[in-house]
């Protein structure tokens, strides 16, 4: 094997059996005959290598002399044992071995030539300190315990990876000062204990090469890869689950160690006792095989994929191992579990019931291409590896459970993570005084300053009621044409009857669509004509029209869908796209600080944000940062607003959109409403800034019929003069820069129920420069661009 030494170390190393030939000295002069007779002519065959005492420093020599240094070694290397220990003369720590065992020489010949033995997880620095801790101990009387386990790591010839542990006996090694040794003091000692890391350190105080270290080691090895590989298991799975890299790889690797079966594989499944199914566990992002659920994501334990062969496993917790598949699969009862493994290429398996408590978490499936591999003799290796796989399976549950609670509580209700401090504050009261009958204190944040915003689907309404209508027209004409064409010459009066009803609704679809209508004629279509299509014979040509009538209904509602699918989608997408801008927006605007956020879709997306100290008491709250929030929604809108306008031509039905801020400078209170599980306003003075934000969108120009918002355009709405200098500021710097165009709009709206004095700006969104728009600027960068 190729000399491997580390580039840098505190000795000189020289190689010398010096010890060695001192003892075949003494024996030479010994009064046992054949034992000095051996000693003198061993002594003498080596008398014309003098390095073999002085220190071999060229390593051909060792390699010319093979035999000759057995020879010399073989009272250290039995014969009788060569078979059966793993041992080799080696320099301590060092990647460097030779005169092997014949059990040594074996397994380093399966390694292959292209195998390069190292220690695992050794490198140069661990090295270079562990060789100045044989020096501290040795010369300074220090009592350093720097002595951790060594392994290598070696595959056999099927390609399994065992680990052998290293114990060293450092008998015939003597550790020699030089000239260039430096004397160390205690604080010099001190120094070095607390500063491991510092490798130029321990250099400056063991140079490179100022001590010799003479003789020679010898490597004990150990097949220790059992307890090594369930070692490395337990580090995994312990491992939070963003370093768990490749896990389903590791996890194999560590099994087949284990059970010393090269095409090994290993799968997980989880129990889920509510709905009595198994389910696939997803780690990371690589989610781990099984082969019972093979390419479904969960399957009920009365399937009968699973048979009657899980029924132990399942009522009574016992490993169910199967070492001929191909065997299994001919017996009664087996044959789906048994086929469906075949299809797999498996031959033989054990599946291990994974159990805390006497409750079952879930299945661990180890599985082989080669029958009586896994059997129920080696499945009794799973009680090394089962407890660790327990502790990993319930962290998983726990930890689902969480993320799902999480999702709940992020998707389903209005605690955003802003105000989830006050929330758990008063939950962890409830769980310290541990009773029924505390009384939960109200949820309130007060003076704080509200903003509002929408864009709003433009006359959503009448683009719904036409798409109504032409769908209901559509179906009433295709009914129209279907009696038309019917052939039957019974029923004829009734048919020509209900011809005419048709007519008469299609007629009626001619004026504007009351709020009834849809519903009658569904239930008209229901009730009078489906029948009658149903029960009444006709030619092929009306077997063929009615067929094609019933396959355009939609499934649920049995009416035409066709228009209002195309409206409902591009709602859909529109929404979907604008509230997906304004939540990743919504993410970097909390770095602003820290404020309540919530968002709606309705027919279009709209959203209220809070900022105040009562929020984020720990921050110290100033006025610039509202200042700054401002200027961040209205960057927000434009480039809502351009998305959009980029967006719409690719729509299934072409849909414009209106945005709207409301400005509000008095500060607010918001209350948690347990009833509603939501926030809102608090208080009848604050009930102003409510009626605003809900009759707004719909208000006029003062003195005309036109609305305050227009499509591409964003209205501002405000009560003060210091409002309108502010937002003016912000639209000067954003048409700067090119977001906003040159020409500004400015009107009284038009008095609301119980409010008048608003006023408006409306600016139009550049919807060129795309780059532009989505660049975000901060409020100091507009002080900077006014100064």
């Amino acid at each position: 094997m190729t000399p491997n030494f580390f580039k840098e170390s505190p000795f000189k190393t020289l190689i010398s059996f010096h010890k060695l030939i001192e003892a075949l000295e003494e024996i030479a002069i010994s009064n046992v005959d054949y034992r000095a007779n051996y000693a003198k002519a061993l002594l003498k065959e080596i008398k014309p290598f003098p390095e073999f005492r002085t220190g071999i420093e060229n390593l051909d020599l060792i390699h010319e002399n093979e035999t000759l240094i057995q020879h010399l070694l073989a009272d250290l290397f039995p014969t009788a044992l060569t078979n059966n220990e793993i041992k080799a003369v080696t320099i301590p720590f060092q990647n460097f071995t030779f005169n092997y065992t014949e059990r040594f020489k074996k397994i380093v010949n399966e390694a292959g030539v292209l195998f390069d033995m190292a220690i695992r997880d050794f490198d140069e620095h661990q090295f270079y300190v562990m060789s100045c801790t044989l020096i501290l101990n040795e010369f300074y009387g220090q009592k350093i315990d720097f002595n951790k386990p060594l392994f290598y790591d070696i595959p056999n010839k099927k390609g399994i990876m065992n680990q052998y542990r290293i114990l060293y006996n450092a008998d015939f090694l003597e550790i020699i000062a030089t000239d260039k040794s430096p004397k160390l003091s205690q604080d010099d000692i001190d120094l070095l204990m607390d500063n491991y890391d510092d490798l130029a350190l321990w250099k400056e105080k063991f140079p490179v090469e100022s001590w010799i270290l003479k003789g020679f080691g010898i490597a004990i090895l150990f097949d220790a890869t059992t307890e090594s590989s369930i070692s490395k298991l337990k580090s995994n799975l312990l491992k939070p689950e963003r370093e768990q890299i490749a896990l389903q790889e590791n996890f194999e690797s560590i099994f087949r160690s284990i059970f010393k079966i090269a095409d090994l594989r290993v799968g997980v499944i989880i129990y889920n006792a509510e709905e009595d199914k198994f389910v696939k566990p997803s780690l990371n992002d690589t989610s781990l095989t099984s082969f019972i659920l093979s390419n479904t994501e969960e399957v009920t334990c009365k399937n009968a994929l699973l048979g009657c062969s899980f029924e132990n496993l399942l009522e009574n917790n016992k490993v169910l191992s199967i070492s001929n598949v191909e065997k299994f699969a001919l017996e009664p009862g087996n044959q789906i579990l048994g086929n469906h493994l075949l299809k797999q290429n498996i031959q033989s398996c054990i599946f291990a019931p994974i159990i805390k408590n006497g409750i079952l978490l879930g299945v661990v499936e180890l599985v082989s291409a080669s029958p009586r591999d896994l059997n129920s003799i080696n499945a009794s290796k799973l009680d090394l590896i089962l407890p660790y796989l327990i502790d990993t399976v319930e962290r998983y549950n726990t930890d689902m459970q969480n993320q799902i609670e999480a999702i709940i509580q992020r998707e389903y209700t209005a605690i955003h993570p802003s105000v989830y401090w006050k929330f758990r504050k008063e939950a962890q009261k409830y769980f310290q005084t541990q009773t029924r009958d505390y009384i939960f204190k109200e949820i309130v944040f007060k003076e704080v300053y509200p903003l509002y915003g929408q864009i709003d689907i433009k006359g959503s309404s009448n683009h719904r009621n036409e798409t109504v209508k032409e769908d209901l027209k559509s179906q009433l004409k295709a009914l129209i044409h279907i009696f038309k064409n019917q052939k039957s010459k019974t029923n004829l009066v009734l048919l020509e009857q209900r011809k005419f009803e048709l007519q008469s609704l299609l007629k009626q679809l001619e004026f504007p669509l009351k709020a009834d209508t849809e519903q009658q004629i569904q239930l008209y279509i229901e009730n009078e004509i489906h029948p009658i299509l149903r029960n009444t014979k006709t030619d092929s040509t009306g077997v063929i029209l009615e067929k094609n009538y019933f396959e355009s209904l939609d499934e649920k509602s049995g009416m035409f869908y066709h228009s209002r699918k195309k409206f409902d989608n591009a709602m859909s997408i529109i929404n979907k796209k604008l509230a997906s801008i304004l939540d990743k927006k919504q993410a970097e605007a909390q770095k602003i600080y820290p404020h309540y956020y919530e968002r709606f879709k309705t027919d279009g997306v709209e959203h209220n944000l809070y900022i105040g100290s009562s929020i984020a008491p720990s921050k110290p709250f100033n006025t610039l940062y509202l200042h700054n929030l401002r200027l961040w929604q209205l960057q927000t809108l434009c480039e809502m607003e351009m998305e959009h306008h980029h967006l719409k031509f690719s729509l299934p039905y072409e849909l414009d959109v209106t945005s709207l801020i409301l400005v509000f400078s008095s500060p607010i209170s918001i209350r948690f409403r347990m009833d509603e599980k939501r926030f809102d306003v608090d208080g009848t003075y604050n009930a102003r800034y409510e009626v605003v934000k809900k009759r707004i969108d719909k208000a006029n120009i003062k003195g005309t019929k036109e609305r305050i918002t227009e499509k591409e355009k964003i209205t501002i709405v405000y009560s003060h003069n210091n409002e309108e200098t502010e937002y003016l500021n912000y639209i000067k710097f954003l048409q700067f820069k090119k977001i906003l165009e040159p020409a500004i709009e400015q009107f009284e709206v038009e008095e609301l129920q119980g409010v008048s004095g608003l006023r408006a700006i409306r600016v139009k969104v550049c919807n060129k420069n795309t780059e532009q728009n989505q660049k975000n600027y901060s409020y100091q960068d507009l002080l900077d661009e006014l100064n």
